[in-house]
C-alpha cells in the first residue's frame, strides 16, 4: 500500500480520537508560544507538546482499518 493510498483510507475510530487529540494539543501549545509575557520553562514544554502533537496525529492519520495488498 502507497503511502498516499495509506493516508487516504479511512481510519479506526481508536486512532480518528487519537489523531484529534493530537490537533488539541499542537492547537494549545501554539496558543501557548504566542503569548509574550510568559516565562520561558511554559514555552519549553509547549514546544515539546507541539512536537507530540504533531507525530500523534501523523501516526494515526496513517492507521488503516485494514492493508490492501
Amino acid at each position: 500500500m502507497k503511502l498516499a493510498q495509506r493516508l487516504t483510507a479511512s481510519t479506526p475510530p481508536f486512532f480518528s480520537k487519537v489523531r484529534n487529540i493530537g490537533l488539541i494539543l499542537t492547537a494549545i501549545s501554539g496558543a501557548l508560544m504566542g503569548i509574550p509575557a510568559i516565562p520561558a520553562i511554559i514555552i519549553k514544554i509547549a514546544g515539546y507538546i507541539a512536537v507530540a502533537g504533531t507525530v500523534m496525529s501523523g501516526v494515526s492519520q496513517a492507521a488503516v482499518s485494514e492493508e490492501g495488498g
